[in-house]
């Protein structure tokens, strides 16, 4: 039996599956605190159990994104606002080669808000 987590990611159609798949385990491998858990019906990574960052696709731009929790807090001019007021998120196209660089840079930096 799968978990509905599990479920989620492998319920998606490619080229999405795989991006998202890598974003989960880069998002895991990133820092020993991350732990992977299911909210609100999407995958979410939570540092000391505080909501850290969150898996989905956008439905306007039909892209897989990294929704960051306390985005409001982090300055860079990938983050797209839209009409969240804390969250901010990075858009990753699924058809190109991820930006792992900019991704780290960006998780990083929300990292150390938790520590």
């Amino acid at each position: 039996m799968l978990r509905p987590i599990d479920n989620y990611f492998l319920q998606k159609e490619e080229p999405f599956k795989s991006c998202l798949q890598f974003l989960r385990q880069h998002i895991l491998s990133m820092d020993s605190d991350i732990k992977e858990d299911w909210k609100y019906g999407m995958p979410f990574y939570c540092i000391h159990g505080k909501m850290f960052c969150y898996l989905w696709v956008h439905k306007k731009y039909n892209q897989p994104y990294i929704g960051i929790v306390e985005g409001n807090k982090l300055d860079h001019p990938d983050l797209l606002t839209e009409k969240r007021a804390r969250m901010k998120i990075l858009l990753v196209d699924a058809e190109k080669d991820i930006p792992v660089k900019k991704i780290n840079l960006i998780l990083r930096s929300a990292i150390r808000l938790y520590k």
